[in-house]
Order: C-alpha cells, then sequence, then structure tokens
C-alpha cells in the first residue's frame, strides 16, 4: 500500500471524531464513575480490590482485542472496506457487553460484562484508529489526532456526566451504550474505506504479532515512552473516585469526579487541536511529547503534596493542557514510526497495548501502594517519576523529529 497524499476531508475528520466521543464515552462513563459505584454496591466491604480485578482484568482483554481485530482488519477483504466493518462489529458488541454491566448481580457477571466490552469496544478502536494512516497524509496527522483527542476528551466529559446524571448504574450504563450508537452511526454511513483483494491480503502469524525492537528500535522506544505515560497518568487516575471520598474527604466524590474532569477537559480542549497543528508546521514531534509528559507530571505532583479540593481543581487543569499537546502530537508520532504498511492496524494495535496494559498495572501497583505503602502521597510521586522518565526517553527515537 502507497501512503495518502490527498488533504482528507474536513466532514470525514469531522465524523471521525465523533464516533471516537461515542467510543471513549462507552469506555470512561464506566472507567470514570460506574464501575467504582458497581463495585462499592456489590462488594462495599472490599471496593478497592473489586474494582482493581475488574479493571486489571478489563484491561487485559484489551491487550489482546487491540492487535488482533487490527490485524483482522489488515486482511479484511470485504466489499464493504477493511476498517467499516469491524467498527460496527465492535459497536454492536460493546453495546450489548454494556447491557450486560447494568444488570450485573455480582462481582463474576461485573468481569465477565467489562471483559466483553473491552473487547469489543477495543476492536472498533483498532479499526477506527487504522483508518487514519489509511486516509491522511503525514502533513495532517498531527491535526487529525488532535481532532481524536477532541472526540476523546469530550468522550471522558460526556460519559462521567451521563453516568453522574442519570441516577442510577444501570441507567448510566444503558444510556452511555445509546449513546455509542447515535455517534458511531454517522460514521459508518460515509462509507469511505479502503479494499485489498484476496491475492493482496498479507498472511497473519502468531509470530508477527512480536515486533523486534532490534529490527525496529524506533517502533521500540515509541512503545515504551507511550507505556510509561500511559501507566502514570493511569496510577493517578485508577482510584481518583477513592481520593476524593477517602483522602480529600470530599462529600460528594462521584459528582467530584465530573467536576474535575470538565475543568481537565476545558483546558485539554485548548491546547490538542493547536499542539497538533503547531506540530504539523514545525515538522517535530518529539519535544512536544516530552515537554507534556513533565506537564502531566506536575500534575500527579500537585496531588501528591496538595490533597485538598482546590489542589485537585489546579491539577486537574495542568493535566489537561499537558495531555491535550500529548494525545495529539504522540498519535503523530505512532504513524511514522510502524514498520510497513500492509500491517497498519495490527501494528497500531500493538502500540496501542501500550495503553491498555498500563490500566492491568495500575492497579496492582496502586492498590498496595494505597493501602500498605504510604497511601495516595506515595502513588502521586510514582505517576510523576514514572512520566517523566517516558518523557526523557522520547528522544531515543531517531528517525522522528
Amino acid at each position: 500500500m502507497t501512503e495518502p497524499t490527498a488533504a482528507v476531508p474536513r466532514r470525514w475528520t469531522a465524523l471521525i471524531s465523533l464516533a471516537s466521543l461515542g467510543l471513549f464515552t462507552a469506555f470512561y462513563g464506566p472507567i470514570q464513575v460506574l464501575l467504582g459505584l458497581q463495585a462499592q454496591e456489590l462488594a462495599p466491604d472490599h471496593k478497592e480490590i473489586a474494582l482493581g480485578v475488574v479493571s486489571g482484568l478489563g484491561a487485559a482483554c484489551s491487550v489482546v482485542a487491540n492487535p488482533l481485530f487490527g490485524a483482522l482488519s489488515d486482511r479484511t477483504t470485504w466489499r464493504a472496506g477493511r476498517r467499516l466493518p469491524w467498527t460496527a462489529i465492535g459497536a454492536l458488541g460493546g453495546v450489548a457487553s454494556l447491557g450486560i454491566l447494568a444488570g450485573a448481580p455480582n462481582i463474576v457477571i461485573m468481569v465477565l460484562g467489562w471483559c466483553a466490552a473491552q473487547f469489543t469496544l477495543n476492536a472498533m478502536q483498532a479499526a477506527l484508529f487504522a483508518a487514519v494512516p489509511d486516509q491522511v497524509p503525514y502533513r495532517q496527522r498531527g491535526m487529525v489526532g488532535g481532532w481524536l483527542g477532541v472526540g476523546q476528551t469530550l468522550g471522558i466529559v460526556v460519559g462521567s456526566g451521563l453516568a453522574a446524571a442519570v441516577g442510577g448504574i444501570a441507567e448510566g450504563y444503558l444510556v452511555c451504550a445509546a449513546f455509542l450508537v447515535v455517534t458511531t452511526v454517522p460514521y459508518l454511513l460515509l462509507r469511505k474505506d479502503t479494499t485489498i483483494e484476496v491475492a493482496d491480503r498479507p498472511r497473519l502469524r502468531v509470530r508477527d504479532f512480536w515486533i523486534s525492537p532490534r529490527r525496529y528500535p524506533d517502533f521500540g522506544w515509541a512503545w515504551f515512552t507511550r507505556f510509561l505515560l500511559n501507566l502514570g497518568n493511569s496510577v493517578a487516575i485508577v482510584y481518583l473516585l477513592y481520593f476524593l471520598q477517602d483522602e480529600v474527604g470530599y462529600p460528594d466524590p462521584d459528582g467530584g469526579v465530573f467536576v474535575l474532569t470538565a475543568i481537565y477537559a476545558a483546558t485539554l480542549l485548548s491546547t490538542v487541536v493547536l499542539g497538533g497543528v503547531w506540530s504539523d508546521r514545525l515538522g517535530r514531534r518529539r519535544v512536544f511529547v516530552c515537554w507534556a509528559g513533565n506537564v502531566m507530571a506536575v500534575a500527579s505532583l500537585v496531588l501528591a503534596f496538595w490533597p485538598t479540593w482546590p489542589g485537585a481543581i489546579i491539577a486537574a487543569a495542568v493535566l489537561g493542557l499537558g495531555f491535550g499537546v500529548y494525545l495529539s502530537v504522540d498519535f503523530a508520532l505512532m504513524t511514522e514510526v510502524l514498520p510497513a504498511a500492509t500491517d497498519r492496524g495490527k501494528d497500531l494495535g500493538v502500540i496501542n497495548i501500550a495503553n491498555s496494559l498500563p490500566q492491568v498495572l495500575a492497579p496492582v501497583l496502586a492498590a498496595p501502594i494505597v493501602t500498605y505503602l504510604g497511601g495516595y502521597p506515595v502513588l502521586y510521586v510514582l505517576s510523576a517519576l514514572v512520566g517523566v522518565a517516558g518523557s526523557i526517553l522520547v528522544y531515543r527515537i531517531r528517525s522522528v523529529t
């Protein structure tokens, strides 16, 4: 496959951003609010452990699902296209999985429902994001990455808001599912997709999911830096609801999560598209990722040393400023270190493991720290240190400036 050269239409950018809004609403409504409330309701005496198990196992499913469905979309020869069918299948599966969560009577069913949600929603994400290098030339990827970041950010706000506003756990899941359908259908109806012939379909072997960092060192460093930055972020947010409830003593913790998310989103939106466009114009990626990671680390330190409601507000605002630039520019950087155009979906799926694996590890790290090893101050210092390490190591990537 050749790299795209024609400028991507604004309509396509708007619709893929809208679809990402629905996708991340379905992800973050549960992650930010619903899973925590449900764990507290089903296992009130062991809520931290229950939430860690549910979140960790779900994220483990995403580690498998994203590269798997990315590889399947690379090899799909349907006349409807390579990416759109899997986007639709993933969205429908996500709706069904959120329905299971809405009716979960115990932790076991909750685990099964969230694992199914992670599996299917990651299928949608793999296909959706692989469409970007299929359709968008290098000179526009920072901008398009910025608009995907807008969708992701608003998805966090909308998901948290819907979950907090509807007045019930089951209702929250069902509203998030309905919103996913409404936002995905317009993108599917556009029917803009790439196709391949059966004769051109690459083979799919298990060993192809391993991308050697010796052979592709820039891909390896890009993966590792994304892993570190996402691990720092995941460690910081995994127990945000309980941080507000138990450490800050905020009287309405789920409402507080929504307020902080809205502040974070507002500052993120001020930088996410601007950072991507600025990076496109300068032709530079690494410096933006580095400084964005350092700003995010500052937010974690504020939470560590000023665990108050005003401190949480300031931390949310600072985190948004840094993460906005990071979202757009890091996505563009990743598309520029992919080893082969024929395996974009699979390779982006492997990169996205660096997003989902930290969600597996974050509860494993956070639970003993919060419970036995110093509490939330130690947790947020660790978050900052991991983020700074990722920011520094981005300069090991040589093929991208």
